[in-house]
Order: structure tokens, then C-alpha cells, then sequence
């Protein structure tokens, strides 16, 4: 018995363990003598003997050597002295050879046979002359070894060899299948996960994600929860189960989940969602089961599901067919993992979508992914922080502001910006540049944003037609109260445009006003307009201006109630989120039909005018772009006769601008049967 004064020690005062960890080996179960039991148990035992027993009876019934009989040796003399020997080979006093005709062993019941096997006797005199009565009757004499039959290592392969072979299959196809249901399948059902692991040298932690604040504060969180459980229970509170990260795409959503696993040192498991599906029924279950049980035996960990709505789409479609669908099980199988989660067992899913909108409603609740984290694009300062994080390991030369660009970049996310960098060093590196230079940055730009410079030889006609179009649109960016500043204009091909001309915000903007709108679809107009006035005629240029007006006059009357006779309804809708702006009726398709007609021929009335109003600052205009074929935003206002921030267009608007987005008014394709105009 334990000292009066020391109390026996209570199981509650062991230390507790951070983590509830399951499928994790515990200790190996030991058989008779210490040795490790083999997978499956007695019944396994049991099947090898049987094998055994089975190659045993078949090894038993292949003779060992060739039907030989043994005939005395008197016997062979007398069959040598009939001429019936082919052949003999000897090794001391054992004969063996081959007769010719069959043969019946003397007092024997064996059958005749061809080949035989004699002895010679000791007391027989050793000048018998008994080869040269084989060589009187043409007997073929060899010095070949004697026929004794299958070696002992043939006999062992043969016993033992096929019930190994089968063991070892049916080894190797259960390890593969590792549990999950697919024994037999070649180990379809194993999760495709990818493991990384805290040790590893391409660690990604929050200090390389940059320009999306608000999502990284979200999930530092769920960081220390991992790091100190303890601080949270204490307080009664329990890990999320679930942490969808929302977005367009290019955000970085992969990046924040990789960097939440380096952060909190925990093994990560990836997997895009279209992995889990295969042509066998029942395979994307399984490797649920196998990702998850991975998971909790390595727990604390981290499971990473990209393009959830792969798997995640509303279930009850067309596309299921009696309740059978793959798809629909996968996900059945990721909710009822999920539910199985009582926060112990340091297991955090982590999904990422652009579509939250398609997503079903089951996994959305509560208990499954608590938390909902949409990561915006970046505005100017967050911009700037991600071209910091490219340009690490890129040499800078003095004359790269980084603010600037990050200015003049709007709408672009962090994939666009380090496809930006990239082309930026690319460019340097093409033009044998020891540092990327800012010239590099904008060329890239204009190259990913404009498109690439087509080498085609133009007409001085077409030359002239698209610089008056493309001083149209830049002329109405001009004058037009609000609108974008217009930052370069060009008659240079580039993509599938004769011309192009760019304009962005100064600053971030997040809402349309209606004045802006309207002046949108003003200078989209500029170019046809300017067609018109110059030439009395129109082309196939305008397409794309005339879809972008199209596309922003239609969402102003059936998306944003901004059209009188329409009211403040939203009669047409892209998200499925919002089914009360479900089909419309159809006088109201008629009148919304009305109303965009309304609005664009208001507005190209407008821009007529205002092209004929300033007819001079146009031809001016139209005459730089036919000598320099590019201006940039300096050289187009003073082309116009405008000093830049005293044009009508740089008076402030009315209200909220646009949401960031850089879209250059660029001529859009012609027709397939006519050629591109512009």
C-alpha cells in the first residue's frame, strides 16, 4: 500500500492531452513470443495453411523427373547387341541413354518406355569393349550429366512459390486500399491529398500574404485556437468546424489557407474537390473517409478543399438520378464527417469557392462551416503590399514606384499583380536589362491590360477611321463630368482591336452613380459617333462598344432600379441567391426592351453633340494619333486643348463611382465573314 501521505493518483490528474487523436497506431498488438499478429487475424492463418495445403497437393502430382525405367543391365547389353540404343550417356557406373523402340523392364509391371537408366556392376571387366560394340551399331555416346531429376531450390519454388505469390498480391491490394472501402480497386479509394507538412522549406506564413487584411484577422483566429486550445475551453468556446473562403478568382484563398497551416505549424492536406470523383460509384465517399481519417491521426491538422462547388452544388438536380449520384454521395459523405466533429479532435476544414452562391444549404449551417469569409480584391494600399511581396527576390531599378503602379492597377488582384511582375522581368530580361525598370512595369501592363501589339500594315484610310474613333471615346472621357481620367490612347493593333484607349479611376471606387453610368455609355458611343460625323457612314468597329452599352443600360433598368417606368424592382438577376427576380413577364420584357433603347439613343444623341460641339478639338486630336500613334495621358489632353484637371471630365461626380475595375473602351471583333474595323 501506497505512504498515508501520498494519495493514490486519480486518472483526472494525468496531463491532458491538446488533441483528441483518432486512427492514430496506438501499440502494436503482439501474437505468441513477443512477435507482431498479421493483418486479418486467425482467418488470415487459416487461409494461408489452406493455400498451402492446395500447392502441396498440385506440386505432389508433377512427377520430379522424366518417366525413366530402370532395365538390368544385361537387359541394356542384349537391346545394344539388337541395335535398338539412339543413345547413352554415363557418369561413373550409372548409365542412361534412350531406346529406340519402347521397351518392358524385365521382371517388371512398368510400361514400356524409351528412356532408361542401368548400372553397371563392379565385378564387370573393365575392357568389356562395350564402347566400341555402342560405336559398331552408331550409338550416340555423350558426356551430358545425368537426368537426377528437379533441385531442391525447384522443389521449393514450386511448394511454396504460388501460395506466396497470392499472399503477397493480397497483401499489397489491402495496403492500398488502406481501409477505405477499395480493396481489390487498384486503391481507387485512397485520398489524392497532398501532405505538407510544418518541416518543410517551402513554409508559407501570413508574411506572405499581403492585401487582404480583413480575411488574414479572420483566420488568425482559428491560428492560435490550434496553438492554445486551452485558453478558448476554458472559456467554454470550441474550434469552428468549417472555414469557407469566398472570392473571385486570384484572390489568393489557396495562399490563406496554406499560410493558417504554416502559422500554426500543422500538417496541411490538399485536395481540389473534382478529385474526389471517379467513374466508380462509391470512390468519392471513400476518399472522404480515408482524407478525413488521414487527418484526425494526424491531428492537429488541416484539411484544404479548393473549388468546393465542384462536389458542393445544390443536391436535388437533374443531374441525380434515383438518389444515386456521385456527386450527392461525395457530399453526403462530407457532411456526415463534418457532423462527426466535436471540436477535440483539432481538425479544422478549410474550402474555397467562387460560386457561394450554388453552394447547398446543408453544408452553409452551422456545424459545418461555421465561418464565411469573403477576401475582396485589394485596394491601393494592399496593391502596393503585394507587389512587395513579388519584387522580393526581383531586382528594382531606382526609378520603379511601386505606389504608382499599385495607383494605376485597379481591379487587379494578387495573381493579376504577380502575372504583372512576372512579364515586368520578363520584359527586362528580353531587353537586357540588369534591374526591371518602370518602363518594364508599364509596358507589361499595357501588354496584359491593351493586349499584345499585332504587326499589321493598316491603309491610310483605316489609319484615319480609327484614330477619329478612338479620339471619339477619348475626347467624351474628356469632357464627360466624372469620368475616368484617360490614360493612354492608341492606334497601334493590339489583340483582336485596330485601337484602343484606356482609361481608369484615380482611386478606388465601389458603386456606380447614375450620371456616371450614363456617361459610361456616352463615351462608349464616342467612336460610332465620331464615324458618323467624319464620314456619314458607319462599320463593324463599334461591336464591342455596342454590347458594353447594352450590357450597362439593361443592368440600369432590370438590375438597379434606375429607370422610372421599370420602378425600383429587380426583374433580372444572374445570382440564383435572389429567386424573387425570376422570369419576367412579357409586357415587362417589352418594356425593359423600350427602356435600354431609350437610354442608348439618349446617350448617342449626347455624344453626337458633344462631338460636333468640340469638332475641332477631335480633328486635333485624330491628327496627333495619325503622327505619334500612341499618347499617353499628358499628350491626349494637350492634343485635345485641354490642360490636365481643368477638362470637364476631371469635375468631380455626383455621387459613388464604380466598383474598381479596369476595362480599356478597346474595339471589339468584327464579324467572322468582314474584316476588323475600327
Amino acid at each position: 500500500m501506497p505512504p498515508e501521505s501520498e494519495a493514490p493518483r486519480r486518472r483526472d490528474d494525468r496531463q491532458p492531452t491538446p488533441w483528441r487523436v483518432e486512427g492514430a497506431p496506438e501499440e502494436k498488438k503482439q501474437g505468441p513470443m513477443g512477435m507482431p499478429r498479421p493483418p486479418g487475424g486467425r482467418r488470415f492463418i487459416y487461409f494461408v495453411v489452406a493455400l498451402l495445403a492446395l500447392n502441396f497437393l498440385f506440386a505432389s502430382l508433377v512427377p520430379s523427373s522424366p518417366n525413366r525405367i530402370e532395365v538390368p543391365y544385361t537387359q541394356f547389353l542384349n537391346e545394344v547387341d539388337a541395335n535398338n540404343v539412339k543413345e547413352v550417356f554415363a557418369k561413373g557406373d550409372s548409365l542412361q541413354g534412350t531406346f529406340k523402340n519402347k521397351v518392358k523392364p524385365q521382371d517388371s509391371d512398368h510400361e514400356p518406355e524409351t528412356k532408361f537408366t542401368t548400372f553397371r556392376p563392379a565385378f564387370a571387366p573393365s575392357n568389356d569393349n562395350l564402347l566400341s560394340e555402342l560405336r559398331q551399331k552408331n550409338v550416340v555416346v555423350t558426356a551430358k550429366a545425368l537426368d537426377n531429376g528437379r533441385s531442391i531450390w525447384a522443389d521449393i519454388l514450386l511448394f511454396f512459390g504460388p501460395t506466396l505469390l497470392l499472399v503477397g498480391i493480397f497483401v499489397f491490394a489491402a495496403r492500398r486500399a488502406g481501409g477505405a472501402g477499395a480493396a481489390g480497386l487498384g486503391g481507387l479509394g485512397r485520398s489524392r491529398a497532398k501532405r505538407y507538412d510544418a518541416a518543410q522549406a517551402a513554409r508559407v506564413t501570413f508574411a506572405d500574404v499581403a492585401g487582404i487584411d480583413e480575411a488574414e484577422d479572420e483566420l488568425e483566429e482559428v491560428v492560435d485556437f490550434l496553438k492554445q486550445p486551452d485558453k478558448y475551453r476554458e472559456l467554454g468556446a470550441t474550434i469552428p468546424k468549417g472555414v469557407l473562403l469566398s472570392g473571385q478568382p486570384g484572390t489568393g484563398k489557396t495562399l490563406l489557407a496554406r499560410a493558417v497551416a504554416g502559422e500554426a505549424n500543422v500538417p496541411f492536406f490538399s485536395i481540389s474537390a473534382s478529385e474526389f470523383i471517379e467513374m466508380v460509384v462509391g470512390v468519392g465517399a471513400s476518399r472522404v473517409r480515408d482524407l478525413f481519417s488521414q487527418a484526425k491521426a494526424a491531428a492537429p491538422s488541416i484539411i484544404f478543399i479548393d473549388e468546393l462547388d465542384a462536389i458542393g452544388r445544390q443536391r436535388g438536380g437533374s443531374g441525380s438520378i434515383g438518389g444515386h449520384d456521385e456527386r450527392e454521395q461525395t457530399l453526403n459523405q462530407i457532411l456526415t464527417e463534418m457532423d462527426g466533429f466535436d471540436g477535440s479532435e483539432g481538425v479544422i476544414v478549410l474550402a474555397s469557392t467562387n460560386r457561394p452562391d450554388v453552394l447547398d444549404a446543408a453544408l452553409l449551417r452551422p456545424g459545418r462551416f461555421d465561418r464565411r469569409i469573403t477576401v475582396n480584391p485589394p485596394d491601393v494600399e494592399g496593391r502596393e503590399k503585394i507587389l512587395e511581396v513579388h519584387t522580393r527576390s526581383v531586382p528594382l531599378a531606382d526609378d520603379v514606384d511601386l505606389k504608382g503602379i499599385a495607383a494605376t492597377t485597379p481591379g487587379m488582384v494578387g495573381a493579376d499583380l504577380r502575372n504583372l511582375v512576372n512579364e515586368a522581368a520578363l520584359l527586362a530580361a528580353k531587353g537586357g536589362h540588369k534591374k526591371v525598370e518602370s518602363a518594364d512595369f508599364y509596358n507589361a501592363f499595357e501588354k496584359i491590360v491593351l493586349g499584345t501589339e499585332r504587326r499589321i500594315t493598316l491603309s491610310r484610310e483605316e489609319r484615319e477611321r480609327t484614330a477619329y474613333h478612338e479620339g471619339g471615346h477619348a475626347l467624351l472621357g474628356m469632357l464627360e463630368p466624372g469620368a475616368d481620367p484617360v490614360r493612354k490612347v492608341s492606334i497601334v493593333p493590339r489583340g483582336r482591336a485596330l485601337g484602343v484607349t484606356f482609361q481608369s479611376p484615380e482611386s478606388d471606387r465601389y458603386g456606380y452613380d447614375k450620371a456616371y453610368l450614363l456617361g459610361r455609355i456616352v463615351g462608349a458611343l464616342g467612336g460610332r459617333a465620331a464615324e458618323e460625323i467624319i464620314y456619314g457612314s458607319v462599320t463593324t468597329g463599334a461591336e464591342s462598344d455596342l454590347q458594353q452599352v447594352t450590357s450597362i443600360a439593361r443592368s440600369m433598368v432590370g438590375r438597379w432600379g434606375m429607370s422610372d417606368e421599370i420602378g425600383l424592382v429587380t426583374v433580372i438577376s444572374d445570382e440564383p441567391q435572389y429567386p424573387g427576380a425570376g422570369p419576367a413577364s412579357e409586357a415587362t420584357r417589352e418594356l425593359i426592351d423600350q427602356e435600354v433603347r431609350r437610354i442608348v439613343e439618349e446617350c448617342y444623341a449626347r455624344a453626337v453633340a458633344q462631338l460636333r460641339d468640340n469638332r475641332d478639338r477631335l480633328d486635333g486630336l485624330a491628327r496627333e494619333l495619325l503622327v505619334h500613334e500612341t499618347l499617353d495621358e499628358g499628350e491626349a489632353y494637350a492634343a485635345a486643348g485641354f490642360v490636365r484637371g481643368d477638362a470637364p471630365g476631371d469635375r468631380p461626380p455626383h455621387g459613388m463611382l464604380k466598383e474598381p475595375s479596369v476595362t480599356p473602351r478597346a474595339l471589339g471583333q468584327a464579324p467572322a465573314s468582314e474584316p476588323e474595323r475600327d
